[in-house]
């Protein structure tokens, strides 16, 4: 669990995120929605330790990452997994080396347990077959799995995914959704996802956090949305007049 405690940050006099509290639990996909420039990288930039808020507390499971002395910062952050927007492999490494790389580097594994834990890895995401070509030779939605492989090697308890559907095709986008919400509960990880997608806020969204214009506007789960009357969320979520109407013929039927 990470639990935020009227966290704020400002850059000069610009207040970018103002006085958030929330929780993000374990065993859950928590997913941060909002328009662009609300403040959702910024909040995740915070949670990670690449900002330093204002003021404010990041607890992980009681730990007051804020507060901590380096060191202790930096055995924390071996508990958690990333997952970049561009998925940040290296074109250099096959992909079980890629997977293999923060157990070279954070691990005391010998190697054969190494590659052991890699290819186990890779079998969760369906790739084990993948683990000799290099990203190049392999679609845009298996570099995102080798991410999501590689995100959990070092058997994280927190996982953080920047935009993990961007510049996917929608199938290929509910295959990583589907990944991340199994993996998320098999291994009982607090998992934060930053996403514009709504197929993943109504398909995963168990603890759903609107950001808006630097505040925590909404919090809730996915079924809450359609009967939100927070004018501001429903704005954001059904932009488009179709998404309005079928908003609109759901609420007619009930």
């Amino acid at each position: 669990m990470i639990e935020i405690k009227n966290l704020c940050k400002s850059f000069g006099d610009k207040d970018v995120l103002k006085d958030i509290s929330t929780v993000f639990e374990s065993g859950k996909t928590n997913l941060i929605i909002g328009q662009s420039g609300s403040g959702k990288t910024v909040l995740v930039k915070n949670l990670v330790g690449l900002l330093t808020p204002t003021s404010g507390h990041v607890l992980y499971d009681g730990r007051d990452f804020v507060n901590m002395e380096k060191k202790e910062q930096i055995m924390l952050r071996r508990e958690m997994g990333m997952i970049f927007q561009s998925a940040a492999l290296f074109d250099s490494l096959t992909v079980l080396e890629n997977v293999m790389f923060p157990l070279d580097m954070f691990s005391s594994m010998n190697l054969t347990d190494r590659i052991k834990r890699a290819r186990f890895c890779l079998d969760r995401v369906n790739l084990v077959d993948a683990e000799k070509k290099y990203p190049a030779e392999i679609s845009g939605g298996m570099q995102k799995r080798v991410a999501i492989a590689r995100a959990i090697a070092l058997n994280p308890k927190y996982l953080f995914c920047d935009e993990p559907n961007s510049g996917l095709d929608p199938k290929t986008s509910l295959v990583i959704d589907a990944l991340l919400h199994s993996i998320t509960h098999e291994f009982n990880i607090t998992t934060i996802i930053n996403t514009h997608d709504m197929n993943s806020v109504m398909g995963i969204g168990e603890n759903i956090i609107f950001i808006y214009e630097g505040k925590k506007e909404w919090q809730g789960i996915s079924a809450d949305i359609m009967n939100s009357t927070n004018e501001r969320l429903t704005d954001f979520i059904f932009a488009s007049d179709l998404l309005k109407k079928m908003r609109a013929a759901v609420k007619g039927k009930e």
